[in-house]
């Protein structure tokens, strides 16, 4: 059934609080799933609900966190999320770095002790509105082998990016850095179907076609079949979002599909860049709208973003189709 956006994230939002999580961490996470869920990406969205109570019930994440500025200079700084659901500590990391950027023209936020960020270009949406230049990156429980090798040690590693258009929504684009979602294998493994050569290894380090030997096994970084890049972005994502900013590899991260299991502890870094400080807002945005008029001459060219901002206001107007299942879940029956 069709359920209004306010409605879900009211609904979302008390479903975290009965696992424990305080309302400021709850209000966060039910804004950036119901966000997800909105743009058609459910298994960034209302499929997370039950896997974050699950955590927070079983210690692998601390509901009273508070996220806190833990160190600063210039335009610099290292948010402390203190092992709780990560998205209040990205919503302050934008907002710290909007403000540096501002003043310094780029500022470099980072977010330690953390935990699933969801859809990483959704926490740069205040950065477009604020006329700046966004970039994210994150980590996640290993899944992928460095160049060569069997063993998982990197997550997916997404990557962001935000352009600011004008008079238009901003250029939005996310991806991971595996050759495919994890959850196109899940969803194989579960109806018991091969998936193609090149997507992932098994326990073994041996290309498999098998979804199930897969899981258990290690995703391929993108392109890996013919080429190392992907691999080499995942390990520059890693170092970005760990050393620099002291949290936790991959490696040493429980995964999010287990119940028990570590406080993951992962990271999230975040670059904006004020065009002002370079050649200029008014540069910036005509050169932008060059290359989009030079794109669109080809039919058939969608600009990123594009999809996800129509299916945001359709739902917004109308509402989210929701399983009744799933309300029975929010909804504590």
């Amino acid at each position: 059934m069709k359920v209004g956006v306010n409605e879900l994230r009211t609904l979302v939002q008390r479903a975290l609080e009965a696992a424990g999580a305080n309302a400021a961490m709850a209000e966060a996470t039910a804004r950036a799933l119901v966000l997800a869920e909105s743009q058609g990406l459910g298994s960034h969205g209302l499929s997370r609900v039950t896997q974050y109570a699950t955590h927070l019930r079983n210690g692998r994440v601390d509901p009273a966190a508070v996220p806190r500025v833990a160190a600063q200079r210039g335009g610099a700084v290292q948010i402390d999320a203190a092992q709780g659901l990560a998205f209040a500590a990205c919503e302050l990391a934008v907002r710290e770095a909007i403000d540096r950027a501002r003043v310094h023209g780029v500022a470099f936020a980072g977010v330690m002790n953390s935990h699933h960020c969801g859809v990483v270009v959704d926490h740069l949406r205040p950065v477009a509105a604020a006329g700046m230049v966004g970039l994210g990156f994150a980590n996640s429980p290993a899944a992928m082998p460095a160049a060569g090798g069997k063993h998982p040690i990197f997550g997916t590693n997404p990557v962001a990016a935000v352009f600011p258009r004008r008079g238009a929504d901003p250029l939005m684009i996310d991806l991971s850095l595996s050759e495919v979602a994890r959850g196109k294998v899940m969803v194989a493994a579960k109806k018991g179907e091969p998936i193609p050569p090149g997507w992932a290894l098994d326990a073994e380090g041996r290309p498999t076609t098998d979804a199930k030997a897969a899981l258990e096994g290690s995703m391929l970084p993108l392109g890996a079949v013919s080429s190392p890049k992907g691999a080499m972005l995942a390990l520059v994502v890693e170092l970005l979002v760990t050393a620099l900013i002291g949290a936790q590899y991959g490696f040493e991260a429980s995964s999010f599909f287990v119940d028990a299991g570590n406080r993951p502890r992962i990271g999230q870094a975040f670059i904006v860049v004020d065009p002002g400080a370079l050649a200029g807002a008014a540069h910036y945005l005509d050169r932008v709208e060059v290359l989009v008029a030079e794109m669109l001459k080809d039919e058939g060219v969608r600009l990123p973003g594009a999809r996800r901002e129509a299916l945001r206001r359709q739902a917004e107007a109308d509402g989210i189709e929701v399983a009744e299942a799933m309300l029975a879940t929010l909804r504590g029956a």
